[in-house]
């Protein structure tokens, strides 16, 4: 049974940094993709960050390039989204998702399984 685990969010003021973490087991997770994914209140989910398990490779939403940065532990069996700079705007539930579609997708069907999420709240 694949479960995926978030942890790590929280309360931050705007401007402050915050790390999310994704525990996934169940499965070997080598060829799938790893996306973050966020929601808030009254909008559709939408793509944070992705990263492929094997290579590394990386892709962001315009709306986080140079503030959040995607990374794997395959020791660990764990992906990181460390967040830095956060705005208001970045308040929603963050989902975990992984998917075995090849490539980095950033479309909510392209992922497999997803985590329970996690509430983030950034105040201004």
């Amino acid at each position: 049974q694949v479960q995926l685990v978030e942890s790590g969010g929280g309360l931050v003021q705007a401007g402050g940094s915050l790390r999310l973490s994704c525990a996934a087991s169940g499965r070997t997770f080598s060829r799938y993709t790893m996306g973050w994914f966020r929601q808030a209140p009254g909008k559709v989910r939408e793509f944070v960050s992705a990263i492929t398990w094997t290579y590394g490779l990386t892709s962001y939403a315009d709306s986080v390039k140079g503030r959040f940065t995607i990374s794997r532990d395959s020791a660990k069996n764990t992906v990181y989204l460390q967040m830095n700079s956060l705005k208001p705007e970045d308040t929603a539930v963050y989902y975990c998702a992984a998917g075995s579609t090849i490539g980095l997708r950033t479309s909510t069907g392209a992922y497999d399984y997803w985590g329970q999420g996690t509430q983030v709240t950034v105040s201004s």
